[in-house]
């Protein structure tokens, strides 16, 4: 009974260090066949994703101000809409990242 414990659970190690190799090589496979991605790629995704966060926060902002100069209220208008343009931001970034990920 152990001698068969034994033997599952070296078919269960022997399977996922398969998986993991496997996983690598398809990696390397589709890494060789996406050359086109260097390093100015990766600057430039760095770089939509900075500006993707930006212009949605700093849009944010400029409407918080102008809220708060037409209807001074007890809660400040420009941060709330900082946070909602940082949020969206991110999502649009999100957005930008999964789609040059497929």
């Amino acid at each position: 009974m152990a001698e068969k414990r034994s033997e599952q659970s070296e078919e269960k190690r022997l399977s996922e260090l398969l998986d993991r190799v496997g996983g690598k090589e398809a990696r390397k496979i589709r890494a060789r066949r996406e050359k086109d991605r260097d390093i100015w790629f990766g600057l430039g995704m760095f770089g939509l994703v900075g500006w993707s966060v930006a212009i949605p926060t700093l849009a944010g902002i400029a409407v918080g101000v102008w809220l708060d100069k037409i209807m001074p209220d007890r809660f400040s208008w420009t941060l709330m809409c900082l946070v909602i343009g940082v949020a969206l931001g991110c999502l649009n970034a999100w957005f930008w990242v999964q789609r040059e990920g497929r």
